[in-house]
C-alpha cells in the first residue's frame, strides 16, 4: 500500500465513524431519548411494532459503518503523516455529512420523518438541526483538515490517543443504544409475525415474566422479567428482537407505549 493509499484510508477511517457517530447521536437522541421522531414516522405511524423495528434495523447499519471505519483506523495506524487533529478533522466532516444527508434525503426528498413531528413549523427545527449538526462540523472538520501537529513521537502519540478516543466514542455510542436504561424493569420483545398466542404466553413463562402491555397484534409485547434472567431465551421461543439483549433493538426499551 503507498503512502498516498494509507492517507486516504485514514481520511476515510474519520469520515465513516464521524457518518456512524452522526447515525447514534440522531438515534440515541432523537428516535429514543427525546422521542421526537423515528425513522419512518411518516410511514404506517401508528404501528410501533413496525417503527421500534426500523429502528432498530437502523442502528445496526451505523454498526456495520463504525466497524468499516474502526477496521481503517487499525489499517493505517502506521502511517506516518496520520495526526490527531486531521483524525478529529475528519470524523467531524462525516458527523456533518450524516446530518446534510439525513436533511436533504430523509426529511425533504423522500419525507419519511422531520426533526420534529409534532411542530407546526417543521422546516424551521430542520434548518436549525442542520445548522448546528451539519454545517458547524462540516466548517470546523474542514478547518482541521491540515496535519499541523505532525512533529515526531509527540504527533505520534497525539494521534494514538485520539484514535483511542474515537473508537471508544463509537463503541461507547453503540452501547448506548443497545443496552436499556439502567433501571428499567420492562423489557420489550417482538415475536415473528404469525406466532400463536399460546406460543407468546409460553415464551413469557419460561423466563418467569409477567406481561405488562401488548400491541393489537398481539407480536408486540412488553414483559416484567425477573434481573437473573436474559432475553436471550426469548430468541429461542420464537422472538425475533428482544430489548437488552445484546443487540441493535436494544433501543425498544426507550420507546413509549
Amino acid at each position: 500500500m503507498t503512502r498516498t493509499g494509507a492517507n486516504r484510508r485514514y481520511h476515510w477511517s474519520g469520515y465513516l465513524l464521524g457518518f456512524a457517530l452522526g447515525g447514534f447521536f440522531d438515534g440515541i437522541l432523537l428516535h429514543q431519548i427525546l422521542q421526537w421522531h423515528h425513522l419512518l414516522s411518516t410511514i404506517n405511524s401508528d404501528d410501533i411494532r413496525f417503527q421500534v423495528a426500523a429502528d432498530g434495523y437502523f442502528h445496526a447499519l451505523m454498526y456495520v459503518i463504525a466497524a468499516v471505519g474502526l477496521w481503517l483506523l487499525w489499517a493505517s495506524r502506521n502511517d506516518p503523516r496520520a495526526s490527531g487533529r486531521l483524525l478529529l478533522g475528519s470524523i467531524l466532516i462525516g458527523f456533518g455529512v450524516w446530518h446534510v444527508v439525513d436533511t436533504i434525503l430523509s426529511h425533504w426528498l423522500l419525507g419519511i420523518h422531520r426533526i420534529r413531528m409534532d411542530s407546526p413549523n417543521p422546516l424551521f427545527w430542520d434548518l436549525l438541526w442542520l445548522g448546528l449538526f451539519g454545517i458547524v462540523p462540516l466548517i470546523l472538520g474542514w478547518m482541521m483538515g491540515g496535519p499541523r501537529d505532525e512533529d515526531g513521537a509527540r504527533a505520534s502519540r497525539a494521534s494514538a490517543v485520539v484514535r483511542s478516543l474515537a473508537a471508544l466514542l463509537v463503541l461507547g455510542a453503540g452501547a448506548v443504544a443497545l443496552w436499556p436504561p439502567r433501571g428499567n424493569e420492562f423489557t420489550t420483545v417482538l415475536f415473528a409475525p404469525g406466532t400463536s398466542q399460546g406460543r407468546i404466553f409460553e415464551a413469557i413463562a419460561a423466563v418467569d415474566g409477567e406481561l405488562v402491555w401488548a400491541d393489537g397484534s398481539g407480536e408486540l409485547v412488553v414483559v416484567r422479567m425477573p434481573e437473573e434472567q436474559s432475553g436471550l431465551t426469548l430468541f429461542r421461543r420464537g422472538a425475533i428482537l428482544v430489548s437488552g439483549a445484546g443487540l441493535p433493538p436494544g433501543c425498544f426499551n426507550y420507546a413509549r407505549t
